[in-house]
C-alpha cells in the first residue's frame, strides 16, 4: 500500500522546509482489519483523522500525499488501486481552501510557494557547503542569498554563487586540512 501521510510530510519537509509538528505519545496506526481492508487509503485517513488529535497534522500532511495516489509504491503510474475499485481520488485542499487535483495540481500550488522552496533548498545548501548545521547569525546571510537570486529569476547558479562568496561559506573552519 502507499503512504500518503509519509510522502505529504515528505513533501513538507524536503521541498518546502515546514515540518510538521511531531505525533502525541501513543498514536493508533491505520486498522488494518477485513473491514479496513476493502476502504480505500482515502477512507482510512479519513476515519483516522476523525480523532482531532491526529487531525491537527494530517490535515497539513495527507492533501500533499493524496495528490501523489496515482503513483503505486514503486512510483509506476496507476489510474485505480485494482480491478473494480473505481478511479484514484488524488484531489486535495490546503488547510488555507486552496483546492489542488492530482500531482499537476501539487506542481502547481508549490510553485505558489516558490519563496519557501528557495529558502529551504539555500539553507539545505549552505549546510552542505559549510558541513555543519546553519546557526541563528547565518540567517542573515540565507536572507541576502535568496534576495539577490530573486533578482535573477532564481536560477541556480545564482544561489551556488550566492553561497560561495558569502560570510559564512568564506570564514569557515577547516580542520585537518580537510573541507
Amino acid at each position: 500500500r502507499t503512504a500518503p501521510t509519509i510522502r505529504g510530510k515528505w513533501v513538507l519537509e524536503q521541498l518546502l522546509g515546514s515540518p510538521p509538528p511531531p505525533p502525541p505519545p501513543n498514536v493508533p496506526s491505520l486498522k488494518d482489519d477485513a473491514t479496513a481492508q476493502k476502504m480505500t487509503m482515502r477512507q482510512r485517513m479519513e476515519q483516522h483523522r476523525a480523532n482531532p488529535t491526529c487531525a491537527v497534522c494530517h490535515r497539513l500532511m495527507d492533501p500533499l500525499g493524496f495528490a501523489l495516489e496515482n503513483f503505486d509504491g514503486l512510483g509506476s503510474w496507476r489510474a485505480s488501486t485494482g480491478v473494480g475499485s473505481g478511479p484514484i481520488d488524488s484531489s486535495g485542499t490546503l488547510p488555507d481552501g486552496t483546492p489542488f487535483n492530482g500531482p499537476a495540481g501539487l506542481r502547481d500550488v508549490l510553485m505558489k510557494k516558490q519563496d519557501m522552496f528557495v529558502e529551504n533548498f539555500t539553507e539545505r545548501l549552505m549546510t552542505y557547503a559549510l558541513g555543519r548545521g546553519v546557526e541563528e547569525y547565518d540567517h542573515a546571510a540565507l536572507r541576502k542569498i535568496a534576495r539577490e537570486a530573486a533578482a535573477g529569476n532564481q536560477k541556480w547558479s545564482a544561489i551556488i554563487s550566492g553561497i560561495v562568496k558569502s560570510t559564512p561559506f568564506q570564514m569557515r573552519r577547516v580542520s585537518d586540512g580537510n573541507f
